[in-house]
């Protein structure tokens, strides 16, 4: 209870930080594939650079991955404080295997990643929202195209 508590304090004073507006550097979570921390800045009013590592494991299979990533941003001019981004970078993938289907093995692949995606700044608060899509392939290693990465960003706004 007194967790549940705490948590919705919390809440309520992030909501009350702040005015919405374009902002320069935020961190948070990518909830997706993989699961990852980012940090995102902007280098001017519509390029970005983020950075995010992540991890995911499943049935004997894990990875850690690093990605980098430009991005150029265009308001959406219906909503205020929403964006439109796409954009593009390199990462790296660390990967192992240890199942009975595959047996034990790992290695490391250079990826190379396309990224298109929105983004919301909430009104009133430090935080920013984004959904993308980021198709990837991968050499060496687990060589290969990937449809299926992206995530769902949280960000707490540093400078606002």
């Amino acid at each position: 209870m007194k967790k549940l508590l705490f948590a919705s304090l919390f809440i309520l004073g992030l909501l009350s930080y702040g005015q919405a507006q374009d902002y320069q550097s935020a961190v948070g979570v990518r909830l997706g594939y993989p699961l990852s921390v980012s940090y995102k800045t902007f280098l001017n009013e519509t390029a970005a650079v983020e950075g995010y590592a992540g991890f995911r494991s499943f049935f004997g299979y894990t990875e850690i991955r690093v990605n980098a990533a430009y991005l150029v941003h265009n308001e959406i001019e219906s909503v205020e404080r929403l964006k439109w981004y796409y954009g593009g970078g390199p990462g790296l993938a660390i990967y192992s295997y240890n199942n009975s289907f595959v047996g034990d093995s790992g290695g490391l692949g250079v990826a190379l990643s396309g990224y298109i995606g929105a983004e919301y700044t909430l009104d009133g608060t430090p935080l920013t929202f984004s959904v993308d899509w980021v198709p990837t392939y991968i050499l060496g290693g687990v060589s290969g195209f990937g449809a299926s990465n992206g995530a769902i960003g949280i960000r707490y706004i540093l400078n606002q």
